[in-house]
């Protein structure tokens, strides 16, 4: 049975190495820009530390310039406050990890805050080296939480810009589902991948 939403984040950042060949060869350009909305911030990071998508002994080879990410599971989620109900449930006995591995697939459990998959990604620090990171968080995510744990910390030769999308326009209420079409999340994305955007156009709120 096939989970596109919850199958496995090594084989997910697997296939986004082979699309991402794929893209360079087409066009010719030696750097792409990523996206990643939830899940697919950590599939990025991935793809960025173990399948070459950062070249670290010579940044100028990386194959990813910017990336930026929406609402990512960067250091684990609680899903809401779930995992703290699935804890108090593992310790009366009932193997709950182990069945929502099965019935959901393995990216969810990979997403805990603490997972061994986790805790091998971040290892050696949020960042690779040569790349661009903007992190979006929304105070009204109710998926990825707590919402701060999608930030990164910027290690040797990166740059990152952690953003709250309620910085500068308080009234934004859009959660973790409408990070991808929320006029001001976009802007930050366009923002992101064209500096010279920010100063033809106005953010919106």
């Amino acid at each position: 049975m096939e989970r596109p939403e919850g199958a496995d984040i090594v084989e997910s950042a697997q296939q986004l190495s082979t699309f991402i060949d794929r893209v360079r060869t087409a066009t010719g350009t030696p750097q792409v820009d990523v996206v990643g909305h939830s899940q697919g911030g950590v599939v990025t990071r991935q793809y960025l530390r173990f399948l070459g998508g950062a070249d670290h002994s010579n940044s100028s080879l990386n194959k990813v310039h910017t990336v930026v990410t929406l609402g990512a599971t960067n250091h684990g989620t609680s899903f809401g406050d779930v995992q703290t109900l699935g804890a108090i449930a593992h310790a009366l006995g009932v193997p709950v990890t182990t069945l929502a591995g099965v019935a959901v697939g393995p990216s969810y459990i990979q997403q805990m805050v603490g997972s061994p998959f986790l805790q091998l990604l971040n290892a050696a620090g949020d960042t690779d080296p040569g790349i661009d990171y903007t992190v979006v968080a929304s105070r009204s995510d109710t998926v990825s939480t707590p919402p701060e744990n999608t930030f990164l910390t910027a290690g040797p030769w990166a740059t990152v810009h952690n953003i709250w999308l309620q910085d500068g326009c308080g009234t934004n209420t859009a959660d973790h589902g409408q990070l991808t079409t929320d006029p001001r999340a976009v802007y930050i994305i366009q923002r992101a991948l064209d500096p010279a955007y920010g100063d033809r156009n106005p953010a919106p709120c």
